[in-house]
């Protein structure tokens, strides 16, 4: 499955905590050729080489917070998300069709217990995707809409199990996924954490004292443009799976700041027309692994 549909079947399904988190981030993906692959041969596409430099920004605010007799809450919150990509790229014969991609999100939220092992989460909301970092050329092509329930079963108190549906306008008319969700933690001295939410993320984590924190970490992200090219309504994707090691630093009782050192796995870039056909094309255009370095400061209150 390519990760454009993972993107955005995780679009609604935010994790939703009961306090305020603002995160704010720095990924450096290194330069790597670029190639192409039909499943079975993969080649080089010339001398073609690229690196990619984002920028991202998240926050997360309760507005209501409700404990249950059984401590279980109800939560309503708004999540924001700000991602900017730079795409330096270099030696195309045609380039790529942006090197800019620019994503705007913002999203109502609600979670609330059904009974002792269910729990219900909603989400609606909406965004900007553009091939540009300029607000002024935002036009209607370039946003999407979203909304999603997931049915959220508690199977043991560290591991949570949902699914359900979300509609969206992904290929310019609302359509009906599904959405999954699956959330499991070990909270030890050596923590284990997964989460399929908003892409994917998978930590091993070990705690030295109340400072000092090390992760061993695997992730999937990326960014979206909706644009029109040539009459035709297309989808520009910028993903890529990451994994490394990443020491963590408690600063105060609210501050946390984590460097991330790692490899870039694999990063798919390509075009694609706005329908479902598209999706099921074997030929994908991607950049090979390369050094990965990120920084993250993250506040809790």
């Amino acid at each position: 499955m390519k990760f454009i549909i993972l993107f955005f079947l995780t679009f609604t399904c935010y994790d939703i905590v009961a306090q305020i988190q603002i995160q704010v981030k720095t990924e450096y993906l290194g330069e790597s050729s670029y190639r192409k692959t039909d499943g079975k041969t993969y080649q080089k596409v010339g001398d073609a080489k690229g690196s990619a430099v984002i920028y991202q920004a998240d926050v997360h605010i309760p507005l209501s917070v409700k404990l249950n007799e059984k401590n279980r809450p109800t939560i309503w919150s708004i999540s924001g998300r700000f991602a900017q990509a730079r795409l330096n790229n270099r030696n195309f014969d045609e380039p790529i069709v942006t090197d800019r991609i620019m994503n705007v999100g913002l999203n109502l939220n609600h979670l609330r217990p059904l009974n002792d092992k269910w729990s219900i989460m909603a989400s609606i909301g909406g965004g900007t995707y553009m091939p540009s970092t300029e607000f002024s050329q935002i036009r209607f092509k370039n946003t999407l809409g979203s909304i999603g329930t997931v049915f959220i079963y508690h199977l043991r108190s560290n591991l949570d199990l949902g699914v359900g549906a979300a509609i969206n306008n992904s290929f310019g008319y609302p359509m009906l996924f599904p959405a999954l969700y699956l959330n499991w933690k070990m909270e030890r001295k050596y923590n284990v954490e997964i989460n399929v939410l908003d892409g994917l993320e998978m930590c091993f984590r070990y705690d030295l004292n109340n400072i000092f924190r090390l992760n061993v970490i695997g992730e999937m992200n990326g960014q979206t443009a909706l644009l029109e090219q040539d009459g035709k309504d297309k989808i520009f994707s910028h993903a890529y799976i990451i994994g490394g090691v990443r020491p963590e630093i408690k600063i105060g009782d609210n501050i946390f700041l984590n460097v991330t050192a790692g490899i870039n796995a694999w990063r798919p870039s390509q075009m694609t027309e706005r329908t479902i056909k598209s999706i099921f094309k074997k030929q994908q255009y991607y950049f090979k692994a390369s050094p990965y370095v990120a920084t993250q400061l993250k506040i809790v209150l």
